[in-house]
């Protein structure tokens, strides 16, 4: 089996040289002990091959019911279909210097407008999860998070955290552009 632990980044895809039938037993294995990392693994992989929507929604729920408390913050809580091509265009930029700078994203509700989901695209010193909250308690928030914001896509940042401010001012915005490019709704970036 391929070694996973905390530190193992989903965009890594460590199980994606396994068959589905592998990963099936893997994620009733993780269910059966309570192991929210091995299952967040097994629901990334089955996601970014293209499963059908009504099964990553089940296999949340079911793990989300049986091993909350040790669940990635990386895994949303909902499914969005376009995750994947985030996680391609993410994994196309890269820092060659650490930093205090963290690239984060947050998924943004616009089902009133027609489109499901749209993406904000931010830079801060704080982590991901400060900064949303920050932008929800109204803390220099962007508008557009403030009231729609629903929650932080960490995992297709995660190569992206504690990196230059430069090399951060300079990715926040051809992110944005990339996944605006790819037909995204896509907020900030500026």
């Amino acid at each position: 089996m391929p070694s996973i632990d905390a530190k193992t980044s989903p965009g890594t895809r460590p199980l994606q040289g396994l068959t589905g039938a592998d990963i099936g037993i893997r994620f009733e294995n993780a269910l059966a002990r309570g192991d929210g990392l091995l299952g967040a693994h097994c629901v990334h992989e089955l996601w970014m091959r293209g499963e059908m929507s009504i099964n990553i929604e089940r296999a949340m729920e079911l793990l989300w019911g049986r091993a909350a408390a040790s669940v990635p913050e990386w895994l949303p809580m909902r499914y969005v279909d376009w995750l994947p091509s985030v996680y391609e265009i993410a994994l196309t930029f890269n820092s060659s210097a650490k930093g205090l700078s963290n690239i984060y994203l947050v998924l943004l509700d616009y089902q009133d407008r027609g489109a499901a989901y749209g993406i904000y695209v931010g830079m801060s010193k704080y982590s991901p999860a400060q900064r949303f909250d920050q932008h929800k308690a109204g803390i220099r928030s962007a508008g557009s998070v403030l009231k729609r914001g629903i929650e932080v896509l960490t995992g297709p940042t995660l190569h992206l955290q504690y990196i230059k401010r430069s090399e951060a001012v300079r990715i926040e915005e051809e992110l944005a552009s990339a996944l605006s490019a790819a037909g995204l709704l896509v907020k900030g970036g500026h």
